[in-house]
């Protein structure tokens, strides 16, 4: 177990160059690995997170090398994948083991995919189910947990309507029907990420209040090099940073601006956070630029409905703001945070009152009584990275030093987190 301390500042000034965003990068290494030829991946996340997705393919016979300032994944395309005699290890990975049993549904031998301990609580059955409606045959334990094993075959197309928005499950569905007769289609009630969408040039609409999206095994995209824009869920944490330091601005660059991932920043606004925005271009599908933020004077709002997809991940930072705050603040709609790499709102709330702030644990989120100054204490991470990072930046505004539990569990998204957070910069 690592422990890192972290001490109250009263300024913080940072220019952030950010590192590839997470879910770009897991997408890039697998759409690669299904397009026949050589494709450069530039700006990978080198996170153990993405790392995991690289080890599941090279276990299927894709290649990816490290090349100078690039990754190089040579395939032979969709079908070209060969199966492993060893159980393909996931590691920490949600997006690895639930979009790689889209694609391996569709595959002519078997698999069996797992993870460490976090992944083995984590529920499945929301990608087994629609798998088997295809015609799959997957299966995972009785309580539909991890370990998943797969029996490749021919699939059918279908018609997904979601309940509950989820990227993951989208994406899993979407992969599945690259390898199914005729096509597929997913409907979601709130448009979740839509990098799969995107990245493979997919057809989508908007229909009786539903977003769609549609795959099939004819469909092909465009072969091309592959940029990976910089991760909007890490700049979170200097963002919310700059928000309640007293004096700090902080400007994150290359920062992805898709709008399904920036509800952050517009959660930021409305709790009156001095934030500007600048547009600088597009990598490949994404919109991408700068975003600076400034001290500011924050008060409490409503946060739920349809913008929780866009901000799930950032959700546990946001606690952090919504402390700083003035008045109340009540998070809504965010039961799905339960189910991460621990559950998030409990370790929050756990957090939280140990650092004195006021919070009501709810079903599905909690409220926090904002403007009640922070205490320094020991915080457990739960071994989730985003815990880690959140009160990291607690600490920032603490009264006394504040020791962050399983700190190293940075790197499964962010291994840079730290050497930034230390890189203390002066005023000007």
């Amino acid at each position: 177990m690592t422990e890192t301390q972290v001490t109250p500042v009263s300024t913080f000034y940072r220019s952030v160059h950010l590192t590839g965003d997470k879910s770009v990068s897991h997408r890039a290494l697998m759409f690669s690995a299904l397009q026949p030829g050589k494709t450069r991946i530039y700006g990978l996340s080198e996170a153990a997170d993405p790392m995991s997705t690289r080890s599941v393919l090279q276990s299927l016979g894709i290649s990816i090398v490290k090349k100078e300032n690039w990754w190089e994944v040579v395939s032979h395309g969709r079908r070209s994948f060969t199966a492993s005699s060893e159980v393909l290890d996931v590691g920490n990975s949600g997006t690895t083991i639930r979009l790689m049993s889209g694609i391996l549904a569709g595959q002519p031998f078997t698999s069996t995919l797992n993870g460490d301990a976090s992944i083995q609580k984590r529920p499945m059955n929301r990608i087994i189910r629609p798998l088997q409606e295809m015609g799959a045959d997957i299966h995972g334990t009785a309580n539909g947990k991890t370990p998943i094993v797969i029996h490749g075959r021919a699939l059918s197309g279908m018609d997904y309507r979601m309940e509950i928005s989820s990227a993951q499950v989208k994406s899993c569905v979407l992969l599945a029907g690259l390898f199914a007769s005729g096509k597929t289609i997913v409907r979601e009630p709130v448009l979740s990420r839509d990098h799969t969408e995107r990245m493979l040039n997919l057809k989508t609409w908007t229909e009786d209040g539903y977003y769609c999206a549609e795959s099939s095994p004819s469909h092909e995209w465009e072969p091309a090099d592959i940029h990976v824009p910089g991760d909007p869920s890490s700049a979170a944490f200097w963002l919310v940073a700059a928000a309640i330091v007293p004096d700090a601005v902080v400007t994150v660059s290359n920062i992805l601006l898709n709008p399904t991932r920036t509800g952050f920043i517009n959660a930021l606004e409305a709790m009156g956070a001095d934030i500007s925005i600048e547009e600088t271009g597009r990598i490949g599908s994404e919109p991408i630029g700068s975003v600076t933020c400034r001290s500011s004077r924050l008060k409490g709002i409503e946060l739920g409905g349809t913008i929780i997809p866009s901000l799930i991940d950032e959700i546990p930072v946001l606690c952090i703001a919504a402390a700083m705050a003035t008045g109340p603040t009540t998070i809504s709609g965010a039961g799905e945070l339960r189910v991460k790499e621990c559950d998030r709102i409990a370790a929050m709330v756990t957090g939280l009152k140990a650092m004195g702030a006021q919070v009501t644990e709810l079903t599905d989120g909690m409220r926090i009584e904002g403007g009640v100054p922070l205490k320094g204490t020991t915080i457990d991470s739960f071994h989730d990275h985003r815990i880690a990072m959140s009160f990291a930046i607690a600490g920032l505004v603490a009264s006394s030093p504040t020791r962050i539990l399983n700190a190293d569990s940075v790197s499964i998204s962010y291994p840079a987190f730290w050497n930034t957070y230390f890189n203390h910069s002066s005023k000007g």
